[in-house]
């Protein structure tokens, strides 16, 4: 029964994802030129580092990952759907589609900085297999065993990310401050010494 229900839950996280990637990318999606990219990405380079890989734990690292899901996100932005980011909003109302795509283009083509992998087998748990008796599903299996992602599904890649971070965004989805009803309903479940556990273990995938 808990495994039909797991299964069911990953198909239902698949078709909002596909969904949600639908409403806010553009019809044509446009291939992007890294190059082009680079040289539109100066103001990003302030905070993400000029090849994605920021100095700062509170920003995320763009470097490696997907270029589905950060033109995704920039769509979102654009949009002007997270109230939760008015910097990124404001930052990404003027780009247009083949911005977008060029930008994503760039930081998706080069290679993220992993953080040092330290034991954690608390974390490796969830991440691996997931708390069946509270209905929290394994990250791996949307996120990859490596922290690869999806980029089909549009899940975006965690490993090598910084775990304060990735610790933050699941406080945030946990006290539904960020968007998105599946994670939210994911995190509520986890402890906060559960959500810090799963951060250490992502932050040294690779």
């Amino acid at each position: 029964m808990k495994k039909n229900t797991m299964i069911a839950f990953g198909l239902a996280m698949s078709f909002v994802a596909a969904q949600a990637f639908a409403e806010t990318t553009p019809a044509t999606v446009l291939k992007g030129d890294p190059a082009a990219g680079k040289a539109k990405t100066e103001t990003c380079g302030s905070c993400h580092g000029p090849d994605g890989n920021p100095a700062a734990p509170v920003f995320p690292k763009l470097a490696g990952q997907h270029v589905s899901y950060l033109s995704r996100q920039l769509h979102v932005f654009k949009s002007q759907k997270r109230a939760d980011q008015a910097v990124m909003n404001a930052m990404a109302e003027a780009l247009s589609d083949q911005d977008i795509a060029d930008i994503s283009a760039w930081f998706s083509s080069n290679k993220i900085k992993p953080e040092p992998a330290e034991k954690n087998d608390l974390g490796q748990k969830i991440y691996r297999t997931g708390i069946p008796a509270k209905s929290v599903p394994a990250c791996a299996a949307c996120h990859g065993p490596k922290g690869e992602g999806n980029p089909t599904s549009v899940y975006p890649a965690l490993g090598g990310q910084y775990s304060s971070y990735v610790s933050k965004n699941l406080h945030d989805f946990k006290a539904g401050e960020r968007p998105n009803e599946i994670m939210q309903s994911i995190a509520s479940r986890l402890s906060d010494d559960e959500v810090n556990a799963v951060a250490d273990y992502i932050s040294g995938l690779q």
